[in-house]
């Protein structure tokens, strides 16, 4: 961010305006986050999670010069992390926990966290209910393929095929009403 949208990021009296750089920066940033393999899902989370870091560094009284720049270079280490953490990609978080993450400055933040939460939950009861029960023993529960084949009577290759054609719907869905 350069130029009006850069000084907008930061007040008259020095302050980091959050809400200004979400705003100009958050589509970017997803972009960023879905061109380096980041799912649709993932991105908004990592995007999520690089302004949940802006704003701690803010409320702790870290002067941000540049806004923008540190957005980025938040981004890129959450990228690094994220490559690196091939199992934390699996996590799911409550509602109550995604609310209690996001700051109190930050309301529109935290309206677009529900909303997509929604939107989320939606997804997951169109999917047929077997591959749902699939997904969510694999993502909330953090069962193994093997496990899950196990305890459905599939086979593995069965059980990964439901869990694609469940990352599919929801990446579908959570593309076209985002």
């Amino acid at each position: 961010m350069t130029g009006p949208a850069a000084t907008r990021a930061a007040d008259e009296s020095g302050g980091l305006r959050l809400d200004l750089l979400y705003r100009d920066r958050r589509l970017s940033l997803v972009r960023y986050f879905t061109r380096n393999r980041a799912s649709p899902v993932e991105a908004e989370d990592l995007a999520q999670e690089a302004f949940l870091r802006v704003a701690q560094s803010a409320a702790s009284n870290v002067e941000i010069a540049k806004p923008a720049a540190y957005l980025n270079q938040v981004g890129r280490n959450l990228l690094r992390d994220h490559a690196t953490a091939p199992s934390r990609r699996n996590e799911v978080f409550a509602p109550e926990i995604v609310d209690a993450a996001i700051s109190e400055a930050n309301e529109l933040g935290r309206l677009e966290a529900r909303d997509t939460l929604r939107r989320l939950e939606a997804a997951l009861l169109r999917l047929k209910p077997k591959t749902r029960e699939i997904f969510l023993a694999h993502r909330l529960d953090g069962m193994t393929y093997g496990e899950i084949a196990e305890r459905t009577g599939l086979s593995v290759k069965g059980v990964e095929k439901q869990m694609s054609k469940a990352i599919a719907h929801l990446g579908r869905v959570m593309d076209r009403e985002g």
